[in-house]
């Protein structure tokens, strides 16, 4: 593992850690990178909540990146209420990833409130060539603050993958379907029977999510 900064445009300054794979796996490593999104800032998300999958990642052979974004955890700057300021964040990390890792195509996962933040950055890097949302608050209550990243990740081409708990209280499997029937390109659901939204954030889901990422990774075209 390794820490380093990256700095945004407008001057916030984000702590970043890189999990490495295995030299053995170089081609792997190559291959694509994955860049996690943590939990919402202001609830006391931090990118520490997703080192379990970040380390999984790198022992199925993929490099792996996390983040504290703007205003959390050894990050500058200040938490936004609606994640617009974040979307900058997210932007700034896979450009530096894909300038010093060079790998060839960059995967965005989103946790939480990570994935609408996620899913407004898909098509700002043209390096990011798939996405991933653990439990994306489509719900009618988190849609005022989040609402306005909905369309950037429903209007994206690229392949994406939706995993959800069929308790989460943010949003229904019924909302979540609706929401998907206007999506473009690909787009892959998968449900966790009787799993919760923050159930799905702690390391007894780890394995499983790290699982899902590698098996999506390894479906989209090389």
């Amino acid at each position: 593992m390794e820490w380093t900064t990256v700095e945004t445009g407008d001057g916030a300054k984000l702590s970043v850690r890189l999990f490495k794979t295995s030299p053995a796996d170089k081609a792997a490593a190559e291959d694509v990178a994955v860049v996690l999104v943590h939990p919402y800032s202001i609830l006391g998300g931090v990118q520490g909540l997703l080192r379990g999958i970040a380390e999984g990642v790198a022992r199925q052979g993929y490099n792996a990146v996390t983040f504290d974004m703007r205003g959390a955890g050894r990050s500058t700057g200040r938490a936004s209420l609606t994640g617009s300021a974040e979307v900058v964040d997210v932007v700034a990390v896979c450009r530096w990833v894909a300038e010093n890792i060079k790998p060839r195509g960059i995967l965005l996962v989103g946790s939480s409130a990570g994935a609408p933040i996620a899913g407004s950055a898909v098509d700002k890097v043209d390096q990011v060539i798939g996405y991933v949302s653990i439990g994306y608050p489509f719900g009618l209550m988190a849609s005022v603050l989040f609402g306005r990243h909905h369309d950037a990740i429903l209007k994206s081409e690229k392949p994406k993958l939706f995993i959800m708990g069929t308790k989460d209280g943010f949003t229904s499997v019924k909302q979540l379907q609706n929401k998907l029937k206007s999506a473009a390109g690909r787009v892959d659901t998968h449900l966790i029977e009787g799993a919760g939204h923050f159930q799905m954030e702690g390391p007894a889901f780890d394995a499983q999510m790290v699982d899902l990422i590698v098996n999506f990774i390894n479906s989209l075209p090389k």
